[in-house]
């Protein structure tokens, strides 16, 4: 079993930078991605961006990559979130996946999530 556990969410103001992170313990040798999604009131939990644990290899949903950097160390996973904008307001996940080798961007691809951290800019 993999436990993930996020912190660093809170209120931030627009244009400024939150730094989320995720702690996996547990069966983390099994772990072959990790990806960070956010999900907004009334809306689909949407794909940011993930990284391969077996090469290091990211992939940025369009029109991220310019201001969120995914990167790990070791057994934590890291959002580095800049230039934040009202509409960056969700409750922030991370997952993990013990599946095939790649980077999916759906959901589904995912079996271990954490509980969420909300990340609230005002505007």
């Amino acid at each position: 079993q993999v436990r993930l556990v996020e912190t660093g969410g809170g209120l931030a103001q627009a244009g400024g930078s939150l730094r989320l992170s995720c702690a996996a313990s547990g069966f983390t040798f099994s772990i072959n991605t990790m990806a960070w999604f956010r999900q907004a009131p009334g809306a689909e939990r949407e794909f940011l961006s993930g990284m391969s644990w077996r090469d290091d290899s990211t992939r940025y949903a369009d029109s991220m990559e310019d201001r969120f950097t995914i990167s790990r160390d070791n057994t934590k996973s890291y959002l580095q979130m800049n230039s934040l904008k009202p509409e960056d307001t969700a409750v922030y996940y991370c997952a993990a996946s013990s599946g095939p080798r790649g980077i999916p961007d759906a959901p589904a691809g995912y079996g271990h999530w954490g509980q969420g951290t909300q990340v609230t800019v005002s505007s």
